[in-house]
């Protein structure tokens, strides 16, 4: 394994791929593979339709090519596997996107390469579940003449401050030797340099619990804002307070999805009942969690009621999609969860996010967006994300969009609450 000698193929250009192939084809022959042509075909184009980077950016890949042909794999002789780790209905792992990408990298392994996922898993995954796919398509062996390496991807989707090149890499391998080698690959690009681990379960396990910890403490605070709300206490008002002591945590209350918070647990947990042990906190810390868009139904219809607004045919725009503020992601966002329940009710919903393309949004769940809000129109509008846009409209701008009487959910405590909007 020499590092001068690397030539790299990124499985999958999703909000982790993309950023990696970008800062290895500054110095290495990197090609960025993925399965959607029309994805290919667009970064091709220099455009990036998910706006993780800048035109600038991907022009900074000059060593770079893109391509959705299986075939263009076989000049790589490092692999890296950036694919998505989703959980079924059922919050089981769904690891069938990780398994095609191993049976088509081990259909192009020759002897002497390295393999490295990045992709969220349970500890042992790798070893368990993907190497024997490698070994018995490519009819390599681990260690002998194939190696395999796991440094779990750290991006957080719409973070401008927070990048690939800027967060400490964690990084291992099957043995000294490939741990060495994924470690110096790694610091190569990242100035924030890496973290060796000792060996790739636990690479795995750091990861998974980096989101099930931040799970848990949003899960703690969201138990709070429906204790205090009960008590009659502005849980923001609370929060800030307790704030001012030096070693509080720094958590809001509101709706937890996306690809990561939302999911990683369920690969922790899956593991645990696997060996034998039934995990209670983080189990109950998901059920908080997953069960928030529910509560932040309930609680409009309950103040849509006070206020004498007729719930059955009431005008409710929802304000955000995405799981997330400032980015086009839509993957497990739980506002559907809050659009469910006010349909349930049999509310007329419209949902309005500028991020989000209207096709994406039909296609993954079956809604409909709409491109401007009706002014004077809302019997209830409800903030579910706190998009820069919405913040920079301001509150009296929300505030036309509704009949005179109504009511404004601030989910993500956007704006004061001197404005007399409700929130968690």
């Amino acid at each position: 394994m020499n590092l001068e000698n690397s030539k790299i193929a990124i499985i999958g250009l999703g909000y982790v791929g993309l950023p990696l192939m970008v800062e290895f084809a500054k110095k290495y022959p990197t090609l960025g593979y993925d399965i959607n042509a029309q994805r290919v075909e667009q970064l091709q184009a220099g455009n990036d339709l998910g706006k993780d980077l800048s035109q600038e950016e991907l022009a900074a890949a000059v060593h770079g090519s893109y391509s959705c042909n299986p075939e263009d794999l076989k000049h790589a002789n490092v692999y890296i596997v950036t694919v998505p780790t989703p959980v079924d209905r059922q919050n089981h792992p769904d690891l069938s996107p990780l398994i095609s990408a191993c049976k088509l990298v081990g259909s192009v392994l020759d002897a002497g390469d390295t393999v490295i996922f990045e992709s969220t898993v349970y500890p042992g995954a790798t070893e368990e579940v993907c190497l024997p796919v490698l070994e018995e398509v490519s009819g390599l062996k681990l260690n002998e003449n194939l190696f395999v390496g796991y440094s779990p991807e750290r991006i957080n989707p719409g973070d401008k401050q927070h990048r690939l090149t800027t967060i400490i890499k964690v990084t291992s391998g099957s043995n000294e030797q490939t741990a060495s080698f994924v470690d110096a690959l790694y610091r190569s690009i990242i100035p924030a340099g890496t973290h060796p681990a000792s060996s790739i379960k636990v690479a795995e396990a750091s990861k998974v619990i980096e989101n099930t910890q931040r799970d848990l403490n949003i899960a703690f605070i969201n138990e709070l804002s429906i204790i205090f709300h009960r008590l009659g206490i502005d849980t923001e008002e609370v929060l800030t307070a307790a704030g001012t002591k030096w070693n509080f945590l720094n958590f809001r209350p509101g709706l937890v999805g996306g690809h990561c918070i939302g999911v990683d647990p369920y690969y922790l947990t899956h593991k645990s009942e696997e060996i034998g042990y039934h995990p209670e906190v983080i189990l109950a810390g998901r059920r908080i969690n997953d069960g928030m868009g529910t509560y932040i139904s309930e609680r409009v219809v309950k103040e849509l009621t006070h206020k004498r607004i007729h719930v059955v045919d009431s005008n409710i725009l929802v304000m955000g999609l995405t799981f997330k503020e400032n980015c086009p992601d839509i993957r497990n966002t739980r506002v559907v969860d809050l659009i469910a329940g006010l349909k349930e009710y049999h509310a007329n919903v419209d949902i309005h996010d500028p991020w989000v393309l209207p096709q994406a949004a039909r296609d993954e769940y079956g809604l409909d967006l709409i491109k401007e809000p009706q002014p004077g129109h809302y019997d209830a509008v409800i903030i579910a994300v706190s998009h820069d846009q919405f913040k920079n409209a301001g509150v009296d701008a929300i505030r036309k969009l509704t009949r005179d009487n109504h009511i404004i959910f601030d989910v993500k405590c956007l704006f004061p609450k001197s404005e007399n909007l409700f929130r968690l």
